[in-house]
């Protein structure tokens, strides 16, 4: 049996962040499972309100892609209980990232060694981290000061699997969402 997630809650129950290929949606999708909630996915959002990432910057450019990403992230944070998952540099959006001040906000990390097998599956969709392992660590390093600030809890993802990690955030949702930094 699962736990439901307090009806009245104000925001989301957890929102998780991280960077390209965290696990931030198979993960955010085992915890709302877990908590009974919706879970949102604003990349998905954003995919079906304005069509595929990769054709918005190669068509529209980053800028139009963030401005979409802004606005499908204050529409899934709205979702009083949902289990939101924010793409990779939602949080570099100044609105987005005030937006999160309070928030029961989860980041995910992993190594470099566990994404270079993560991002060959991946790359044509992450155009951001297309350049491979080398670009996807810069592109880290320039935000991981970011995520920290604005994380209440962090889990690796790189090899504990994705059912454990899920329960744990769920378990961590129902304490309160304490701060908790290094929980894997």
């Amino acid at each position: 049996m699962t736990d439901t997630v307090h009806p009245d809650a104000a925001g989301p129950a957890a929102v998780l962040i991280g960077p390209p290929a965290a696990g931030k949606t198979r993960i955010g999708k085992r915890v709302a499972r877990a908590l009974d909630a919706e879970f949102l996915d604003t990349d998905r959002m954003i995919v079906e309100r304005h069509g595929p990432i990769p054709d918005i910057f190669a068509n529209e450019g980053e800028a139009t892609f963030r401005a979409y990403e802004r606005d499908a992230v204050a529409d899934a944070l709205a979702i009083d209980g949902a289990v939101v998952a924010l793409g990779g540099g939602a949080v570099m959006t100044p609105e987005t990232a005030k937006r999160l001040t309070g928030m029961p906000v989860v980041l995910l990390t992993l190594s470099a060694e566990a994404v270079a097998a993560r991002l060959e599956k991946s790359a044509s969709t992450r155009p951001l981290v297309a350049g491979g392992l080398a670009q996807w660590e810069a592109l880290v390093e320039r935000r991981m000061p970011t995520y920290e600030r604005l994380a209440r809890a962090s889990w690796d993802t790189s090899t504990f699997p994705a059912d454990r990690i899920a329960l744990d955030i769920a378990d961590w949702v129902r304490a309160g969402a304490p701060e908790r930094k290094d929980a894997s």
